[in-house]
């Protein structure tokens, strides 16, 4: 398996090369809560001591009198956890780089911020190192180089590259700070950190939303141009543009930003398209507990057409990260459209889920197939969430990755060096089942491409595992420490559950240790299981069940015990 290049240092091993430490000299306490740090600006990089269950320090960048940055860290106060870098190398023209720091919390009675750990840990370095320490990081899915990640934002596919963009923290393992990072594949398995895409701004932090390519031109910003739009979170939320010219490496910001305005506190993730029906774009927009869906010819300027959901599916959330798009039924010559809606919490099990609606669309309005009180699920594990798909997927493919976590114990998760990977892709179809259309959840074809071409018995922390079945069956991977997931299926009643309560560490969450179980629509014969360290993905071959969840096995399974009518084999992926 080709080795994962994202990763981040941990506090004892933090620089490629020489590290400096920083003089405590360059940090001028004002009070117990405020101090300015002077910035040596012929260094390049300077590494910030992070300490996660420290106070929240608000810094504000200083370039001579100008603000140009503000972002929120945990300043080590007495115990390092990790480093995160500051860019100096970025503010190369700045001769006066001072960092305004004001902590929150009260600290009258110990010394103050003075007394802090972080001041005499400061170090300058010329690079930032970013080799893997974590060992339930991911192999085979996308993770964030550093820091921490929820969301897949902005995803398209141009010129043989898939671009994923994605909620980030550049200054911690913890929700902060949104900016869009990006990464890029040409194989949808293994990625390459691109940097930060999109920066917070004077109208707020960068929430989700999409990307599209603009093949003719409709945005003005060029033909093929990447036209981006993106809740700002400021002090309320409202949308905001970007373009690209270079293929999305780079951003510009449009200059007549917010594009799309409202007075509703949850009003946020965008996702636009081209609608070849109508010969428009259309974005939808999560509202409340509601969508709302637009038109526009130009992606500047958007018309709000209509409202759906306020009396459908599950409202135990908020609505988020909604995607429309039109498919071809399985076996037949129909063609429907399918709603997602993701929604915190209110999922099957607790937390965050993605649920769909399948129907009609005629451009303006949407209208569901099935009666309001029926919810549907794309994924019946716990960890699956803002669940979006590509734009400009070749083929004609609907392409869908999901954030693999849960919010109810995502911060805590035991990682540190980063926290939170995508789900591996999926392709997206529609079938029929008992009269009803669901939606299909397939592996994209990519990973049975990566599969080593000899199959084994052996499992490994990093396979996939395919088990034919003939009948119900009772699957276990385990290890000699005792941990073990269970896995059932039951052709009688038609479902399939995973029993994480022995996996593993699960004290950090109450939330954690759980039954899940999905229905399968019809009798599975195969099933395919991803195992990627921290994570088991398990899928009806058909498309017909999927179920993500996270594990972390103190010692990685190495043992599959499967009884029931029925045999495996292991693929290990590369």
């Amino acid at each position: 398996m080709k080795k994962n290049l994202f990763s981040r240092t941990a506090a004892t091993s933090f620089v490629l090369g020489l590290a400096m430490a920083a003089s405590a000299q360059q940090a001028n306490f004002l009070s117990n809560n405020h101090c300015i740090y002077r910035v040596d600006n012929s260094q390049k990089v300077l590494l910030l001591p992070v300490q996660e269950k420290a106070e929240i320090c608000n810094i504000k960048v200083i370039d001579g009198n100008s603000q140009v940055k503000a972002f929120n860290i945990r300043l080590a106060s007495n115990h390092i956890d990790y480093y995160v870098p500051l860019y100096i190398s970025e503010y190369k023209n700045s001769k006066n780089i001072s960092l305004d720091i004001h902590v929150n919390g009260t600290y009258r009675n110990d010394g103050g911020v003075s007394s802090f750990t972080c001041w005499k840990n400061m170090k300058y370095a010329d690079s930032y190192d970013m080799t893997n320490t974590e060992q339930y990081r991911p192999v085979y899915h996308h993770t964030p180089a550093y820091g921490w990640m929820n969301d897949p934002n902005g995803m398209f596919y141009k010129d043989g590259v898939w671009h994923l963009y994605y909620q980030f923290n550049p200054y911690g393992s913890q929700w902060e700070n949104m900016t869009w990072g990006h990464s890029t594949s040409t194989d949808l398995m293994h990625w390459k950190f691109e940097g930060k895409a999109v920066e917070p701004d004077a109208w707020g932090t960068i929430f989700s939303g999409s990307a599209v390519v603009d093949h003719n031109n409709t945005a003005g910003f060029g033909n093929g141009s990447v036209v981006a739009m993106y809740t700002s979170a400021g002090e309320n939320q409202t949308q905001s543009l970007a373009y690209s010219t270079d293929n999305g490496k780079t951003f510009t910001k449009y200059a007549g930003n917010p594009v799309i305005t409202s007075n509703t506190p949850d009003f946020r993730d965008p996702h636009m398209f081209w609608n070849e029906d109508i010969k428009k774009w259309n974005m939808i927009l999560a509202e409340g507990q509601h969508m709302n869906i637009y038109t526009s010819d130009n992606l500047k300027e958007w018309t709000l057409e209509s409202q759906f959901g306020a009396e459908y599916g599950n409202h135990g959330g908020v609505w988020e990260c909604p995607d429309l798009m039109k498919m071809k039924v399985r076996g037949t010559d129909k063609y429907k459209w399918m709603l997602i809606c993701n929604i915190n919490p209110g999922g099957p099990f607790g937390g965050s889920a993605t649920q769909y609606f399948v129907g009609d669309f005629d451009g303006k309005k949407f209208t569901c197939d099935t009666k309001p009180e029926v919810t549907k699920w794309m994924d019946y594990g716990k960890d699956h969430y803002a669940t979006v798909t590509f734009d400009n997927a070749p083929d004609g493919r609907r392409v869908a990755m999901a954030w693999m976590s849960n919010w109810q114990y995502a911060n805590q998760v035991p990682t540190m060096q980063y926290r939170s990977g995508n789900s591996i892709p999926r392709d997206l179809d529609l079938y029929e089942y008992n009269g009803d259309i669901y939606c299909g959840v397939t592996p994209s074809p990519e990973l049975t491409a990566a599969r080593a071409k000899k199959a084994t018995k052996n499992l490994t922390e990093t396979c996939e595992v395919v088990v034919s079945l003939k009948g119900s069956a009772t699957l276990t991977l385990s290890n000699d420490k005792g941990e073990k997931v269970v896995m059932v299926y039951d052709e009688k009643n038609n479902t399939f559950a995973m029993d994480r309560t022995n996996s593993g560490l699960k004290d950090f969450s109450d939330d954690f240790a759980v039954v899940t179980k999905a229905p399968v629509h019809g009798k599975m014969s195969q099933l395919r299981l991803f195992i990627d360290k921290s994570s088991i993905e398990a899928f009806d071959a058909e498309g017909r069940m999927a179920m993500t969840n996270l594990v972390f096995p103190t010692k990685s399974y190495n043992k599959v015990t499967l009884k029931g009518k029925g045999k495996y084999v292991v693929y290990n992926l590369k």
